[in-house]
């Protein structure tokens, strides 16, 4: 459900044309929620039908996009969400997967591909700062929307985060220490304790 609700928010914000809220998202919603153009509009269609949203009145014009505002059901309905019951996401990370395949395959090309991702997660991290340097200024500090600065610092915190753990790793890895097919599957680390199976 968190993509209609993204996208309600987004034009509680501001009413918006389905092109202005692709391009909303591709700069800032989807740091942390991301959709396609499709998807978007599929939504956008939705909401429409179910009377969350419905279009301004424009004057006629040849290749006037439609805009869209929330309507008072939709509002209702945001504000139902934000206060819900709603357990953390397990974390779904294929590159954790890949590292506990390697503990039995072993670890060839696998600090190639962790330095890409300590590449990544830096180009990343570099661009948050430069958000928050722009948008949350020490001097402006006093009147800053704290909640939408929260949001970035959540963002800053998880890149910051990947950054330590992946140099940790790609050290360990370049070391020889992770290298579980060459101690065998019941020897890797991270795979057997001393009482049993991890994980």
């Amino acid at each position: 459900m968190s993509l209609p609700h993204a996208i309600l928010t987004a034009l509680l914000e501001k009413p918006s044309s389905g092109l202005e809220l692709t391009r909303r998202f591709d700069r800032s919603i989807g740091f942390f929620w991301s959709a396609t153009h499709q998807q978007i509009y599929r939504e956008l269609n939705r909401l429409e039908r179910d009377g969350l949203i419905h279009a301004l009145p424009q004057p006629p014009s040849r290749g006037r996009r439609k805009e869209y505002e929330v309507l008072p059901a939709g509002r209702a309905e945001v504000a139902r969400w934000v206060a819900e019951d709603q357990d953390p996401r397990p974390v779904r990370e294929p590159l954790l997967l890949r590292l506990r395949a390697a503990t039995v395959v072993g670890t060839a090309g696998l600090a190639t591909e962790l330095r890409r991702h300590l590449a990544l997660h830096r180009e990343q991290l570099a661009l948050y700062e430069g958000i928050e340097a722009h948008d949350f200024p020490p001097e402006r500090a006093a009147g800053e929307n704290r909640l939408q600065h929260h949001i970035l610092r959540a963002g800053l915190g998880l890149e910051t985060f990947w950054i330590e753990w992946l140099t940790a790793t790609l050290a360990d890895v370049e070391a020889g220490g992770s290298d579980g097919a060459a101690r065998g599957p019941g020897e890797a680390a991270g795979v057997q304790g001393s009482g049993g199976e991890a994980g």
